[in-house]
């Protein structure tokens, strides 16, 4: 029957095209003029619908609708869609036909200028689709039965693919995403709670094949990819905090930045490789990453990632980084800014990596300038100006300071001072250099350094009136050339050290107490400094053990040493714990500042706020930097009340700003 009305079809369908052509000056001059508009049509002005004239194609095609597919048309969908069962279960069929009987429904109303589908859709297509949900049930309970999670991905996806190359040959272009869209309900949607099952075993063995069938099956399902970034998240989660968990005792900056880092840069290759790059993982990836950088065994345990972080970047940036040129560093830092994003105290990583630039500049410990600006470049583009605004200034200190050097050289010819030594200087602003007054000691400058401080003290005076120089003796150096050994050697020390040495240019063996009276340290600081030249062999001390106040130093005039240049390390350019609790400290005092500062703001733009919403909005401001609690925010709201910033109104659930 379908060969026979796919033939007589598509004879009359020719002949009808050849009649309308022919009868086309009929058309144009007279049915066009007679027939009604459509306006006409819609306000009433025809008494009889049936009056309304139709050109000769479509008349011809009108009455094939009404003599051939309504009485034929259940026979027609019997026979077309056992044909479409048989092709569906691999049976060979006649395409050309199928297609030549489907598109005859949508043929036969071409000419309509609404709803051209619309007979179409009624006949053909929404029974088609029940047609097809019917068997996609039949062949999903099926599959089940026979295969297993792997397996019944993997032909869904086959039939998926059939299916669409089986709409391209039968259908109108209209049915594709319908009949989609019933087989992936009826195969997937149907089935989702069975997916979703094995969807916590697939993340774990991350089983990339499985996992990018079981993605491209939920995607197109509503909520059907839920379970799947939940297991994912918690799965990256639970891998991470492994990887930072084992981590020994030497470098474990390094460990911690590189473990987070190798774990970033797997996920997000599976992400990209077999989920599709899809932003519903990405943003489970940057959500699980974040609980790992930020996580805390207790509430009251302060988190180290930023410390850490700044660690390691203090490492790759001194000139001890082994083996590593320029470029590897370079890839390095980016990495780090990928760790960076995810920490939420990043005031406390500020902290730290401005005590640890500060130690590097100073010292003269960075590989290279061109690596520490791009690093603050970096710093800058995630944060802002305001958040680097202290680390430009540091650097600008340092360009300054030579520049002070040559005036101070000039300054010396023309006065025709001889200083008798090399003097050079940096001079810092207080307020951008992260030093503190804090480990300022009492201390009695040597007599070779005494011209050199009160010249520049003088040109300094005269050239900036009104400001004041601090001397941090514990952060200068200098190089001191001993020649009562062997041979002369050139070592370079610490302020402190070299007074201590410059003592035995008169004596050869002192108590600890003269040394004390004649240097005016702190004991505590003289202390380190003779352990550090016993160390060095440099002294020796009598006794041997704990320091007393008669505890001999002696010179070592039998001292050697390879080298006739060295340096002599020192703890005090390592990181102490004391510093370590000094700079938490300091991060709290400036949090409460920042806190108070970002209320005024808030209350002077809005005049009155209710709490609720004051709380919202300092946690907004805040949150580039770091996470405050509730109740660090109500203590700067009692401290500004305090100040008469703000006041309470009589409604006693908002503030009001005191002008």
């Amino acid at each position: 029957m379908l060969v026979n009305y796919q033939k007589t079809w598509e004879r009359f369908s020719e002949g009808s095209s050849y009649l309308d052509q022919l009868y086309r000056y009929l058309n144009q001059q007279y049915i066009k003029k007679q027939r009604l508009s459509e306006a006409d049509v819609q306000y009433g002005f025809a008494l009889e619908t049936n009056e309304q004239l139709m050109d000769i194609g479509e008349l011809a095609l009108d009455i094939w609708r009404k003599q051939m597919i309504k009485p034929l048309q259940q026979q027609l969908l019997h026979l077309t869609f056992k044909e479409i069962r048989r092709d569906r279960n691999g049976e060979s069929t006649n395409h050309h036909i199928l297609h030549s009987v489907v598109n005859s429904f949508v043929e036969v109303e071409k000419y309509k200028k609404k709803q051209q589908l619309k007979l179409y859709q009624e006949i053909f297509e929404e029974k088609f689709l029940e047609e097809t949900g019917q068997y996609y049930k039949q062949e999903a309970a099926k599959l089940l039965q026979e295969y297993n999670c792997s397996q019944y991905m993997e032909k869904v996806l086959a039939r998926l693919g059939e299916e669409t190359i089986r709409s391209r040959k039968f259908l109108h272009p209209s049915s594709y995403p319908t009949v989609t869209n019933e087989f992936q309900q009826r195969m997937v949607a149907d089935h989702m709670k069975f997916l979703h099952s094995e969807c916590r075993d697939k993340v774990r063995e991350e089983s990339t094949e499985d996992l990018a069938r079981m993605y491209e099956l939920l995607r197109p399902v509503t909520n059907g990819l839920g379970i799947m970034v939940q297991e994912l998240e918690l799965h990256i989660k639970e891998t991470g905090l492994a990887a930072i968990s084992n981590l020994k005792r030497e470098n474990i900056p390094a460990q911690f930045v590189e473990s987070i880092q190798a774990v970033h840069k797997r996920f997000l290759e599976m992400i990209k490789n077999t989920l599709g790059n899809d932003q519903v993982f990405t943003k489970a990836l940057d959500k699980a990453c974040t609980a790992i950088v930020n996580h805390r065994h207790s509430p009251q345990e302060i988190c180290r990632s930023p410390e850490l972080l700044a660690k390691y970047a203090d490492t790759l940036l001194k000139k001890s980084s082994r083996g590593l040129n320029e470029s590897d560093i370079e890839d390095k830092l980016t990495q780090c800014i990928i760790v960076f994003r995810y920490i939420d105290d990043k005031d406390i990583f500020q902290k730290f990596y401005a005590r640890m630039l500060a130690k590097r500049l100073i010292h003269g410990l960075s590989m290279s300038m061109d690596l520490e600006e791009g690093m603050i470049n970096r710093l800058k583009q995630a944060c802002g100006y305001e958040f680097t605004n202290k680390l430009h200034r540091m650097f600008t200190d340092m360009t300054v300071s030579e520049d002070l050097n040559t005036k101070f050289t000039d300054y010396c010819k023309q006065k025709s001072t001889d200083l008798g030594i090399n003097f050079s200087i940096y001079v810092l602003t207080a307020g951008a250099w992260p030093l503190g007054q804090t480990l300022l000691s009492n201390f009695a400058i040597p007599q070779e350094l005494e011209k050199s401080v009160n010249s520049f003290e003088q040109f300094y005076g005269g050239n900036f009136n009104g400001r004041k120089l601090t001397w941090l003796h514990h952060l200068c150096s200098g190089e001191l050339k001993v020649n009562c050994l062997k041979k002369p050697y050139i070592v370079t020390m610490t302020t402190y050290q070299m007074t201590t040495l410059l003592m035995f240019n008169t004596y050869t063996s002192l108590q600890f107490q003269e040394l004390l009276t004649n240097t005016q340290m702190a004991e505590k600081e003289l202390t380190k400094t003779l352990q550090s030249l016993v160390e060095v062999k440099l002294l020796k001390q009598e006794p041997e053990g704990q320091i007393t106040e008669k505890t001999v130093f002696v010179l070592n005039l039998e001292y050697s040493n390879k080298r006739t240049k060295f340096k002599i390390s020192t703890a005090m350019q390592k990181e102490t714990t004391q510093e370590i609790e000094l700079t938490h400290r300091s991060v709290d005092d400036d949090r409460k500042l920042y806190l108070q500062a970002a209320i005024v703001r808030i209350m002077k733009a809005r005049k009155a706020l209710k709490h609720n919403i004051l709380i919202q909005e300092v946690i907004s401001q805040s949150r580039t930097r770091f996470t405050p609690t509730n109740s660090m925010i109500k203590k700067s709201i009692e401290a500004l009340i305090d100040k008469q910033y703000i006041d309470r109104s009589s409604n006693a659930d908002t503030y009001v700003y005191q002008a």
